[in-house]
């Protein structure tokens, strides 16, 4: 099943009718700022599994997920203050940043170093999305058969609709992963060089 909500301005209708799919232990398919994702329930533990499937992916295989903003953040992440000083400059944005997981995190959506990998996208689906559920959403990539991203949600309906409860169409995007830093010690690190401008960091 897909169904087109707007980009600029989320109908809430619409919203509501995804959140009660992610809230039953749904899987969908959906845009962010970076790519077109497969994304869940950060407290269904048996849709991560299905991602885990989905993706032929080991368990404890980092997946990253959305907060709303940095308020948000600060219940699932420790953040210190000059972790916050660099997000409230850079989010929304195309970042994920690596933090320690609090206790709030479930076990099997953080890293064996107990890190997660945190997102607030400039994506208005997005944060309608997290905000109407009251809690992050579970964001992976996922490739086409030659390795490159998904820019149509009618192409992820194709590939995956049997393995979807629903997909978002939020309209073509142009797909490029999100630059990756780590922020869990003192002096930041790039774990990889996407979408959002790294040299702050270099």
């Amino acid at each position: 099943m897909i169904i087109s909500i707007n980009p600029k301005n989320p109908q809430p209708r619409l919203v509501r009718k995804v959140v009660e799919i992610l809230e039953r232990g749904g899987l969908i398919g959906y845009p962010t700022d970076t790519i077109y994702g497969i994304g869940c329930d950060l407290f269904q533990p048996e849709a991560i599994r299905r991602i885990h499937h989905l993706k032929k992916m080991e368990p404890k295989k980092p997946l990253s997920f959305i907060c709303a903003n940095l308020k948000d953040i600060s219940l699932y992440a420790y953040v210190s203050d000059y972790a916050y000083k660099i997000m409230k400059r850079l989010l929304p944005g195309p970042y994920t940043f690596i933090l320690k997981a609090t206790k709030l995190v479930p076990k099997i959506a953080m890293t064996k170093q107990k890190t997660v990998g945190i997102r607030v996208p400039d994506n208005k689906i997005c944060l309608a999305l997290v905000q109407a559920l009251g809690h992050p959403i579970i964001s992976t990539s996922v490739y086409k058969p030659d390795e490159t991203l998904y820019n149509d949600p009618r192409e992820i309906e194709e590939r995956f609709g049997k393995q979807l409860d629903l997909v978002i169409d939020g309209g073509i995007i142009l797909p490029e992963h999100s630059s990756i830093i780590d922020l869990t010690d003192e002096v930041p690190k790039v774990i990889r060089k996407g979408k959002g401008d790294v040299s702050l960091f270099l």
